[in-house]
């Protein structure tokens, strides 16, 4: 049973009433509408507030308009919504116009848990000045296998006890400004090299490895008063074996949100969480191909989470949670706690209390907040403390324009994302310049040694250039198998054929792995993140000003001991 005085509720007698008074006093359809947090960008508010959401999300937007959804939505609800973005790495996972802080393995990279801290109280702060009150944030996946195409940067790091630490102060912020935190994604990800946007995932460690590392970091965050869960499409056959005995493979293998040893055997009993469990998005093929989702939507509430983050028609999986409900298929028992968590949730950030007075959403006055002088020197400060020189066996650095005046720039990109400022060779050039340097985009064709009809002999390339410098800013996002540097793909940027011919360097704002696709680069730095003050920071070391000051939070090398050399 729920416990809404234990933590992370701590409800007083008053607030308790008002959750189970709200409770009574609803319909059964508005309580099916409380178990679903929606993605509300294609959603009309109208819809919304009568089908009485527990939750919604919209993509990151312009401050004002994502403000103006908020206030609208909440002054017209019955019950106060959960009001989510996703501020895995600052206030720009809110609103375009937030402060764009880091990567969280930049953070990592800093090796100072005060900047993770800081990465919380941005991101939540400025979700708070909008009116949001619920991070989907911090990351607790350790990033373990360098070939997991999703975790990537998105970690602090593959050191358990580190990722820890860094969680830890990020939500401690959380709970400083007032905002929810959900830790995720429970099991936990990055031991897999997939992606569970794609399929089921699974999380291979024995029950005893899980428990000392993932199971130990979720412990002591829920010990620390995490509000709310994520849980992934991740399955974790051990646990489940251990738990119960009996489970055939099929149950075994069962993502996490559709399993019921996992939700109430391990994370309820085993690890004690009393807060609120959500699932990661349903549009998910992870979720999506473990039954039918007739049968999935009712069950994953039944097997132990309270509320659904996402659907691919949400009329569609209300009518299916209602008609459950109608067949005695989801219990009133089940419903009735799932509906304590969310509103004991809502009623521990004290939702009830700024509905009745009239602050749910802040002053517009406290937009001042997004991109404010402090917010953007942190970010400053982070990237200066964060770019890893990974090595520099060559000896090219620092740059300078009287010995490297030329410099050929070759890049690979991906396309502008949210958080992601786009343009990162572009903008690279223009600050290189201004440090004195001559800085040429050839093409592929110009030097391709291999495959053109009249290729360039190296003295001619020696003649033109004095430096190669590869920009890569491959990101890992969903629903991509891999972030590799794929030549082939990008005809722009030539092999490093010239890697022993001509001083040749990369500098990665992305991944942090390509040394693995370019052992033979001798000079290589990790940025982790694209954005205005890592691209800054990266020229300032570059030409000396300022020295490498970050410590890898994972093997860069890949294990290949070519790589180091």
């Amino acid at each position: 049973m729920v416990d809404l005085k234990a933590s992370p509720f701590h409800l007083s007698e008053e607030d308790i009433v008002w959750v189970k008074d709200t409770i009574e006093h609803m319909t059964i359809e508005e309580k099916i509408g409380q178990l679903f947090c929606v993605l509300g960008t294609y959603l009309d508010i109208s819809e919304l507030v009568q089908k009485n959401l527990g939750g919604v999300m919209y993509q990151p937007g312009p401050a004002l308009e994502i403000r103006k959804k908020y206030a609208e939505l909440q002054s017209r609800t019955k019950v106060p919504m959960l009001l989510a973005a996703n501020t895995e790495y600052g206030g720009i996972g809110v609103t375009t116009d937030g402060t764009p802080f880091a990567k969280p393995m930049l953070v990592g990279a800093t090796d100072e848990e005060e900047m993770a801290y800081r990465l919380g109280y941005v991101a939540c702060k400025e979700t708070a000045a909008i009116g949001g009150n619920w991070s989907f944030a911090p990351v607790t996946d350790i990033d373990s296998n360098f070939r997991n195409p999703i975790v990537n940067v998105r970690s602090f790091g593959n050191n358990p006890d580190k990722v820890l630490g860094m969680c830890r102060q990020f939500v401690k912020a959380a709970k400083d400004v007032g905002i929810a935190a959900a830790i995720k994604h429970f099991p936990g990800d990055g031991v897999d090299d997939r992606d569970q946007h794609l399929h089921l995932t699974v999380n291979s460690l024995s029950a005893d490895d899980w428990m000392n590392t993932y199971g130990r970091n979720y412990r002591t965050l829920i010990e620390d008063g995490a509000q709310t869960v994520m849980v992934g499409h991740i399955a974790q056959p051990e646990w489940v074996k251990k738990i119960n005995p009996e489970a055939d493979e099929r149950t075994a293998y069962m993502p996490a949100t559709l399993s019921e040893e996992l939700l109430k055997g391990l994370l309820r009993e085993r690890l004690g969480f009393n807060g609120l469990i959500v699932s990661d998005a349903t549009t998910m093929l992870g979720f999506a191909t473990a039954m039918k989702r007739k049968e999935a939507i009712p069950a994953c509430i039944m097997r132990g989470l309270d509320m659904i983050l996402f659907n691919e028609n949400f009329e569609e999986d209300y009518a299916y949670m209602l008609e459950a409900y109608q067949n005695g298929i989801l219990t009133e028992e089940r419903l009735e706690e799932a509906l304590e968590r969310i509103l004991g949730l809502k009623a521990s950030l004290r939702l009830h209390e700024k509905k009745k007075n009239g602050t749910l959403i802040p002053d517009e006055s406290e937009l001042k907040t997004l991109r404010c002088a402090e917010h953007l020197k942190w970010a400053e400060e982070c990237a200066d403390r964060g770019i890893t020189l990974v090595k520099d066996t060559a000896g090219i650095l620092p740059l300078k324009p009287e010995k490297y005046r030329r410099i050929a720039l070759l890049s690979m990109e991906s396309e502008g994302r949210a958080g992601d400022t786009g343009g990162c060779a572009k903008a690279l050039k223009q600050l290189l310049e201004a440090e004195g340097f001559l800085v040429y985009e050839p093409t592929g064709k110009e030097l391709d040694m291999l495959w053109s009809p009249n290729p360039p002999s190296i003295a001619e390339i020696q003649g033109k250039y004095d430096l190669f410098l590869y920009c890569f800013n491959l990101q890992a996002v969903s629903n991509q198998t891999t972030v590799r540097l794929n030549w082939k793909a990008y005809e722009n940027c030539n092999m490093p054929w010239m890697n022993e011919e001509i001083p040749t360097m990369a500098v990665s704002f992305a991944n942090p792995y390509h040394l693995y696709d370019a052992p033979e680069m001798h000079t290589y730095i990790n940025a982790y993140s694209q954005n205005e003050y890592t691209l800054r920071s990266v020229v300032e070391k570059l030409v000396g000003r300022s020295e490498f000051k970050g410590i890898s939070p994972v093997d860069p090398f890949c294990g290949l001991p070519e790589a180091r050399f």
